[in-house]
């Protein structure tokens, strides 16, 4: 039985098993990177790719209250509203009241859906270049493999587990 003044190794407490480094690390730097791509061509229709996802989603949806939107895009309330802010100044979205006028209902104007489609010819060719970087098979891989953790933490976040 150790005594009270027997030392731990901190290092042994925090001893990881199976894979080693830190995984949000990796992916954060995996992030930025394929950010900085698709960013880079899809400025040539002065937009980040950011609000060509957000345009893409709701052209798709069509009008959609903003925490609907959030979840779809597996973001929180308040970065929504700040990547929203730039795309409402621009004329290319509106924020509107909803049916019970407590409520609010983004939706993608005339001018937001011409600028979508302006940059959705820039984003396939950032993806076209990124898959002949990385290969068809292996993003096809990453994105199996993207789609399979999101479910598992989805999963995991839903039962309240670790």
């Amino acid at each position: 039985m150790p005594s009270a003044t027997t030392k731990t190794d901190p290092k042994a407490e925090l001893k990881v098993t199976g894979p080693h480094g830190c995984t949000s690390l990796k992916v954060r730097q995996l992030s930025r990177r394929v950010s900085q791509h698709f960013d880079r061509i899809v400025a040539d229709a002065d937009l980040k790719t950011t609000q060509y996802s957000l345009l893409s989603q709701l052209v798709s949806l069509g009008p959609v209250k903003p925490g609907v939107l959030a979840a779809h895009m597996e973001m929180d309330a308040s970065t929504l509203t700040r990547n929203l802010q730039p795309l409402v100044a621009q004329g290319w979205v509106t924020v509107g009241p909803g049916e019970d006028g407590r409520s609010r209902v983004v939706e993608a104007t005339a001018a937001g859906r011409v600028k979508r489609d302006e940059a959705r010819r820039e984003w396939k060719r950032a993806q076209v270049a990124f898959n002949e970087r990385l290969g068809d098979e292996r993003v096809v891989r990453l994105h199996a493999l993207i789609e399979e953790c999101l479910a598992v933490m989805n999963e995991t976040e839903a039962g309240s587990a670790p």
